[in-house]
């Protein structure tokens, strides 16, 4: 029972394969957030107060689930991790317009303030367990967030 369980919160952290990936486990565990994130903005258009309720329900778990993780993986913050850049995709697009230019804006902005940890993500990252490994990815969420909500309401994307 045990080792299911730990298997179940490893499987989940490392948004199944996408974070073995040899090469770019972030980016692929972003690539998983996607229809996430469609998700999310499918129940927003029915209630905005679901979808609220789901992204925190969902930041909670992650934050759970990375620290299980990262404790059964004897690191800190591994890049095997990927639940992070799940739920930072999910806040990064948002409410965002239902369209391709939207998502890859979206996706590219979300990686680039992902990969440069601009501040205060730089020192919310060395908070211990979970915490830490997720709220580093809600900041570059919330940084993309606004982005593409401005650039959604000048019509760029």
């Amino acid at each position: 029972m045990i080792a299911t369980k730990s298997k179940l919160v490893l499987w989940l952290a490392t948004g199944g394969p996408a974070g073995h990936s040899p090469v770019a486990p972030g980016t692929c565990g972003t690539l998983v957030g996607v229809p996430f994130s469609l998700v999310l903005n499918w129940v927003a258009a029915l209630s905005l107060t679901s979808s609220l309720a789901l992204l925190l329900a969902f930041t909670a778990g992650a934050i759970w689930v990375s620290g299980r993780a990262a404790a059964l993986m004897a690191q800190k913050d591994p890049s095997r991790i990927v639940i992070d850049e799940i739920i930072g995709f999910m806040i990064a697009n948002y409410l965002a317009p239902a369209r391709a230019l939207s998502v890859i804006s979206a996706f590219v902005i979300f990686r680039v303030f992902d990969i440069a940890k601009v501040y205060p993500a730089s020192r919310i990252q060395k908070l211990p367990g979970g915490t830490g490994i997720v709220l580093d990815d809600i900041v570059a969420g919330l940084y993309t967030f606004a982005i593409v909500q401005l650039l959604s309401g000048w019509r760029v994307i």
